[in-house]
């Protein structure tokens, strides 16, 4: 076993230095079987990191040159830091290339044929538990993709228009990543939600005093305004207040289909330690 190896092994693994000469040593100075062993281990040792919570990350877009279709994906990490590692942002570009050239939108299917074994090795290299959220896939039937991704690369949209362009989707997709509407349409709002937000207009009108008629307009105009407020073609377009997405859209001889929006972590779910009151709760037993 050399120098050399040792430097080489390091090289095409990312591991520490006493881990390759360990790995070496026990595989008699055969380099490609000391990464087999270390893929090994590697794999045992993601394992171990996958229950650790990896609630940030980056959102990547990607949408076909004639906008035929486009896609989203969501890689998450531990930290920001290694949302900025050169490594993991490597790791989501071969994702993002995946997901595009097959347009799969399951997880597991799409890590299969060595994508898995990369994210375990990055796993092992980092020191984060790294994962591949969620894929999205929007193909165009009659008209086009727009995609916008935020600065930050915490935000990203696409957005299916009915005829149009892709500069008018990209447009739209930026207002949606910036105001983030929950659906196209206001017919387009679940009924349960719709009931719940009546249900809360209503008993704030009840206590006003005010007369039944006049309360049930007031409910009435509340909701309306709710649906507004949440709809996508009724918000004021963000780059122009003056005028409403749906008339921005239907101006330009198109209507909006559909929108994706991924924005990191949401919804998961982040255990919060409170160190003080662990060590208190230690102290009184």
């Amino acid at each position: 076993m050399s120098a050399s190896q040792v430097k080489e092994l390091r090289e095409r693994t990312g591991l520490g230095l006493l881990e390759c000469k360990k790995a070496l040593s026990a595989a008699n100075g055969d380099i490609d079987a000391a990464i087999e062993e270390l893929r090994k281990s590697s794999g045992m040792k993601a394992a171990k990191k996958a229950g650790r919570t990896a609630a940030d990350g980056i959102v990547s877009a990607r949408v076909a040159d004639d906008g035929s279709y486009g896609v989203l994906v969501e890689v998450n990490s531990e930290t920001d830091f290694v949302a900025r590692d050169e490594s993991f942002l490597g790791f989501v570009e071969q994702v993002v290339d995946r997901a595009f050239e097959t347009r799969e939108t399951d997880v597991a299917t799409l890590m299969a044929d060595g994508l898995e074994q990369t994210r375990e090795a990055l796993v092992q290299k980092i020191g984060e538990n790294i994962g591949v959220r969620r894929i999205a896939l929007t193909n165009a039937e009659n008209g086009v993709v727009g995609a916008y991704v935020h600065g930050n690369n915490r935000i990203a949209v696409l957005v299916e228009l009915q005829s149009g362009d892709q500069d008018l989707a990209r447009d739209v997709a930026m207002h949606v990543a910036a105001v983030n509407p929950q659906v196209v349409q206001p017919s387009d709002m679940p009924a349960e939600l719709v009931e719940k937000e009546k249900e809360i207009y209503t008993a704030q009108a009840l206590d006003s005093g005010k007369p039944a008629e006049i309360v049930e307009k007031m409910i009435g105009g509340r909701i309306k305004k709710y649906l507004a407020e949440n709809s996508l073609v009724d918000q004021a377009f963000v780059k122009d207040p003056d005028t409403t997405v749906g008339k921005l859209v239907s101006s330009a001889g198109a209507s909006v289909v559909s929108f994706s929006r991924f924005e990191v972590g949401e919804g998961i779910e982040v255990e919060t330690v409170d160190f003080a009151a662990e060590v208190a709760a230690q102290l009184k037993s």
